[in-house]
């Protein structure tokens, strides 16, 4: 049986409707708990470097001042505020931050939102923001799989022993353990090669894909799919978490219903979560509701048409 749609608001570049009170993000975020949304979305980087001319996706849009809140202490925040919305990060860029800590950070975040949080992994994409963080750029990605090993390990077992090529450590103990549970889950925002999805399927719960066509989705989901059939896992437990791609209107802004209007076919190849970014079509904070009850409304008549 598939998993049924969810959708999540994105807090990117909400900054720019409350100066210098971002504060104002958080009744942001209880509106979506009142109004049904599922999940509050929190973007990263820790640093960044002036070539963004390098970004291997098309034109970075961001300004060099652009102010990227650190997603775990946001969602804290958020936790405090709200009761029943999920949270989660597209992506948190998990090697600048040590294996141990991420496990601490991730758990005690779990623990206080009572079990609400699900995060979103992956490398970045720049060189410098791992230079000035003293991190290597080279081997990132086994250093991000010891990283959900070591995440796995500490919230299962102690004392723990891990012995790998970046993390070492014999007969540790870590607490809090995530809330009611053994693990939490872990979407990787990878590109679907054979080897990625092979990582997906042995360390993962879900994809956050940067495409956004239905037929690039459900390519993605039938690959990594397949990789959970060899690792002995049921394919259908695979969570997808998609931004559709826009719709425009008559004078070539982005359009709302016309972007929802993506959502069945996103459904259809596999999607089982829906991200709208308020930003690209809220002129500002007064027009939130609306955007997100447009959300959930597509939600539901989804759930009601399948």
């Amino acid at each position: 049986m598939r998993q049924p749609l969810r959708v999540a608001v994105d807090l990117y570049d909400l900054h720019r409707w409350f100066g210098d009170d971002y504060r104002q993000i958080i009744e942001i975020a209880q509106l979506a708990d009142e109004l049904g949304v599922d999940e509050i979305n929190v973007t990263d980087h820790v640093i960044m470097g002036e070539a963004v001319d390098q970004y291997p996706y098309g034109t970075f849009r961001p300004p060099l001042d652009y102010p990227w809140f650190e997603p775990f202490v946001t969602l804290a925040a958020i936790a405090g505020a709200t009761s029943r919305v999920h949270l989660t990060t597209g992506v948190a860029i998990a090697p600048l931050r040590p294996a141990v800590l991420l496990a601490k950070q991730l758990a005690s975040l779990d623990v206080l939102s009572r079990g609400r949080l699900s995060v979103g992994v992956g490398t970045g994409w720049q060189k410098a923001e791992y230079d000035a963080s003293g991190i290597p750029w080279e081997g990132r990605y086994s250093r991000l799989e010891e990283q959900i090993r070591v995440c796995r390990l500490l919230w299962r077992e102690s004392p723990a022993t891990f012995q790998g090529e970046t993390v070492q450590f014999e007969r540790m103990h870590a607490y809090p353990r995530p809330y009611r549970r053994e693990s939490i889950p872990i979407l990787f925002g990878l590109a679907p090669t054979e080897r990625n999805c092979a990582r997906i399927a042995e360390l993962g719960d879900g994809w956050v894909p940067i495409v956004q066509k239905p037929d690039e989705i459900a390519a993605g989901v039938a690959a990594i799919g397949s990789a959970f059939t060899r690792a002995g896992r049921d394919p259908r437990a695979l969570g997808v978490r998609v931004m559709p791609e826009f719709g425009f209107d008559s004078a070539g802004r982005p359009d709302l219903g016309a972007t929802l209007a993506h959502v069945p076919a996103l459904y259809a190849a596999g999607a089982t979560t829906i991200v709208g970014i308020p930003a690209f079509f809220c002129s500002g904070p007064d027009e939130i509701r609306s955007f997100m009850l447009e959300l959930v409304k597509a939600r539901d008549s989804l759930v009601v048409r399948t």
